[in-house]
């Protein structure tokens, strides 16, 4: 059971590698403030590199998210930024050959920050001004952070917080047609070191490239449905030096819906599955998320 504990080791690593994420660079006035919680359920088998004799790898992970984003303006463009805390419940089963086992972890997981810019094609606007703007071609760039603030016990192999800092620059842009929209973003995950991995080894990852694209209807202010597409190649990890077989070569596709539900409130139902996956958590996605906005 052991080597299949590791192979299912950092649940949370697995599960960020696999986001989709459609009207990431969409736009609202300067002033708007967001409260979001959201309920997202992975469940799947987990893919251990071919090096491990593991099978039967299982996973069950409930993610409960608190979170806070506002739009605001910068040298008079449309800027944003959010911050995500997340309370992970995880349950994994597995076997080598004969022997079979489970575990389960629950904790605060690792603290989610993001920052956007927009570019081009979306000025600073007050609410006035943006509900007379019809929506335009436009770009922007953004960081991703992910802080070690995690629940972590590096004497267990299978932890909540991943103990490690983690950065992903990422550039977008979103083109509207009538009632469609399209999306196409691509970033990299950049991984620090965790140098206390399992009683004191170094764990390492490779960078990880992130591709998406999504595509779009507007049946309302507020009320769209989207397709989406992620792609995930890199991430090659390594202990003390040693490299894994573990690189990614990874896709996924999804489907979301926003619906507003009463003034200020609107609710999104999102839900993915692997097409392709090589290694990691071959998870099927679903989440649920309401949040409430309200105006300086």
């Amino acid at each position: 059971m052991r080597a299949a504990l590791v192979a299912a080791a950092l649940i949370p690593a697995f599960a960020a590698a696999q986001e989709l994420e459609p009207r990431a660079y969409s736009n609202a006035p300067a002033g708007t403030n967001f409260a979001i919680a959201g309920y997202t359920r992975l469940s799947g088998p987990v893919l251990p590199s071919p090096a491990v004799v593991a099978v039967d790898i299982d996973a069950r992970v409930n993610v409960y998210t608190l979170g806070y984003a506002r739009f605001t303006e910068f040298l008079g463009r449309s800027a944003n930024f959010a911050i995500v805390v997340p309370y992970v419940e995880a349950d994994i089963a597995g076997s080598v050959m004969e022997t079979s086992g489970s575990i389960h972890r629950g904790g605060i997981g690792d603290l989610y920050l993001r920052g956007a810019l927009n570019l081009f094609g979306h000025p600073a606007l007050t609410p006035a001004e943006f509900a007379k703007r019809g929506d335009a071609l436009s770009g922007g760039v953004s960081l991703n952070v992910v802080a070690p603030t995690g629940q972590y016990d590096s004497q267990k192999f299978i932890n909540i917080g991943t103990n490690r800092w983690a950065f992903k620059p990422d550039a977008g842009f979103s083109l509207p047609f009538g009632k469609w929209f399209t999306e196409a973003a691509a970033g990299v995950w950049f991984f620090r070191d965790n140098d206390d991995f399992f009683r004191g080894h170094r764990k390492s990852q490779e960078s990880l490239a992130v591709y998406q694209l999504h595509l779009g209807y507007n049946f309302r202010p507020g009320l769209w449905l989207a397709a989406d597409f992620g792609r995930y190649i890199g991430g090659r990890s390594s202990i003390d030096g040693a490299p894994k077989d573990d690189e990614q070569h990874n896709s996924r596709v999804g489907l979301a819906l926003s619906v507003p539900v009463a003034r200020g409130w609107s609710a999104k139902l999102a839900v993915s599955k692997g097409t392709v996956v090589r290694v990691g958590g071959d998870y099927r996605i679903a989440s649920l998320a309401v949040q409430y906005r309200w105006f300086d």
